[in-house]
Formats: C-alpha cells, structure tokens, sequence
C-alpha cells in the first residue's frame, strides 16, 4: 500500500483525490471515491451555497469518510459557499480560478485543510505562506481551466519551492501516472477525467460517450486571447470557438458564446452550443465503470510499478 504525507494529513486510505468538475462532480461521485479510499471532492462551481449543502450532505448520507469541496473564486457565490464549508464542517477544501486569501484564516481557524490548486511557482509561492496544508500543481494537461506549464515540469519546481505535501494534476490517468507522479516529488494525484466514465458520474450519456471514444488528439484549449484559457473536447462548439478568436471576435462575444457552455453539456450533452471538458488523457478511457473499481485499478497498478522500480537500477 502507498502511504504519503497525503494519507496521513487527511486521514485517507490512497493518496488519490477526485477532481472538484463543475456541474459533474456532485455529492453521488464524491461520496463513491471517498468511500473507495481516496477524496471524493463536491465541484461547487458557480452554484450558490444551498446547491452545495445539499450535496454535501447527500454525500454523507452515503459515507462517513472525508469529503473535499472544490470552491471556484470567480463564482458569483464564492462568498457565500466559502461560508458554507466551514458551516458544514468540511474537512478539505480545494480552491481554484483565483486567490483564497481572504478566507484563508477563517477555514483554518475551523480546522478545515486548505489545498489550492497553483499552476505557477509565485501562486505556489504565496500558498505557502498563506498557510495552505498542502498544494495541488496542475499541468496544463488537464481538462477545464489550464495553466502554461506541463505536469512534467510543473511537479518537481513546485517540490523545489514549497515544503508543503504536493498533489500533482493535469495528465494523469492510471497508474503510471501516478509513480511518475510520485518519482517527480509529488505526495498524491488528482484525477478528472478518468472519473468521467465513472458509473456514479451522472454526465449526460453523450458526453460519456465522448470520452469513451476520444481519440489522441481529441482536445483543444480555447479562450487564451481572455486570459482564462480552457481544454476540451473538439465539438461543433468548440470549433466555432476557435474559428471566432482567430477572426478577432469582440471579446463580448467570446464571453457570450462561454456562457452556460459547460452546463449545455453536462446535462443535455449540447453538441453545438455545449463545452465538454476533458484532459490529453481522455483517449486512455476505455470503458464505464464503479468509482470504488476505478481506484482499485489506478492504485493496484501504480504499487506493482513503484515497487519494482528497483529492476532499473544496477
């Protein structure tokens, strides 16, 4: 078994989170994965608190292990829902799409473990000092929001830079991502897409099917002329994304075409209008199945790996 700075932080039995997916990672799939041993994580998105304390507590109707709330600072309702984790007593939270500062202290005094998620040495930087318990490094890899930098070169500079226990992100997607994640310092991993094809994952059939048929080259990242560049699956939609930028389309209208995209997709699996995100690895997705088995397999596999890793060397 792989223990890690991870597992003994957060009391968990695999040193695997679920990512926070806006619109797909609800109460059902976060319960599923903690229950399996890792850390299931609620994606809060743009929902308002009472969305988010529902979920929850469907969550906990379905497990007593620990459960993450992923918040997204840009939200409308970042405020609110900041105020709801510590009302509901989450025990992690994971933050992205801005700075947690201002309730950073709010959250520790509660007891709760605040894990944000950097894409840059200076956020890892200021994480640190901010008193962050651990940090998670994404790599522009994944699905959803991405940052410049590779996992590959991402990991080991944000080790470099932080004594904080490191989640690496972006990219992986079975246990060879995981001890590579492991050899290049990092104290855990968390997985997105892979949890797409999950039985307890309720994304409309035609997204699922999407990822289950993705080929190597099935993403494009969009939105970079705005300064939020985002990773998914090439669709009518996102086609006529990239064909408005690159004829210089008022960023207005970038915006508008943007707007409820991701939740087009989720739940009525919108083609034409929808955003399905996905990472580069959404082609290593082959087949639905339980979250619980999901875990199993990603974790099996990277211990027969990392313990074998001494056949390399003479």
């Amino acid at each position: 078994m792989i223990r890690s700075r991870i597992t003994e932080l957060l009391g968990i039995q695999y040193p695997l989170f679920q990512g926070g997916m806006a619109w797909v990672a609800e109460g059902q799939l976060a319960a599923a994965v903690s229950e399996a041993g890792g850390l299931g994580i609620i994606g809060a998105g743009n929902a308002p608190a009472s969305w988010v304390r529902t979920e929850i507590q469907r969550a906990r109707m379905l497990t007593q292990k620990p459960i993450g709330l992923n918040i997204m600072l840009m939200s409308p309702f970042a405020e609110e829902v900041a105020r709801e984790a510590v009302h509901q007593g989450v025990q992690v939270v994971t933050t992205g799409a801005g700075n947690p500062a201002q309730y950073m202290e709010a959250w520790l005094q509660a007891g709760i473990r605040v894990i944000p998620v950097v894409a840059s040495l200076a956020m890892a930087r200021r994480m640190t000092r901010l008193g962050a318990s651990a940090l998670i490094a994404e790599g522009g890899e994944s699905g959803g929001h991405v940052g410049e930098m590779s996992t590959m070169a991402l990991i080991p500079q944000v080790c470099d830079v932080s004594d904080l226990p490191v989640v690496a992100a972006g990219g992986i997607g079975d246990g060879r991502g995981v001890a590579a994640a492991f050899m290049l310092g990092a104290c855990g991993v968390q997985l997105g897409t892979r949890f797409l094809s999950a039985t307890e994952c309720r994304i409309h059939p035609v997204y699922k099917e999407k990822i289950l048929k993705a080929g190597d080259l099935c993403t494009v990242v969009t939105g970079k002329r705005l300064g939020h560049p985002v990773r998914s699956l090439r669709t009518p939609f996102s086609h006529a994304y990239v064909m408005a930028e690159r004829a210089g389309a008022p960023d207005e209208e970038l915006e508008r075409m943007g707007e409820g995209a991701l939740r087009l997709a989720v739940q009525e699996g919108d083609l034409e209008k929808g955003c399905f995100l996905a990472g580069q690895i959404a082609t290593m997705v082959k087949r639905e199945q339980p979250a619980a088995e999901i875990v199993r397999e990603i974790m099996e596999q990277a211990e027969n790996l990392l313990g074998g890793a001494g056949r390399w060397v003479v």
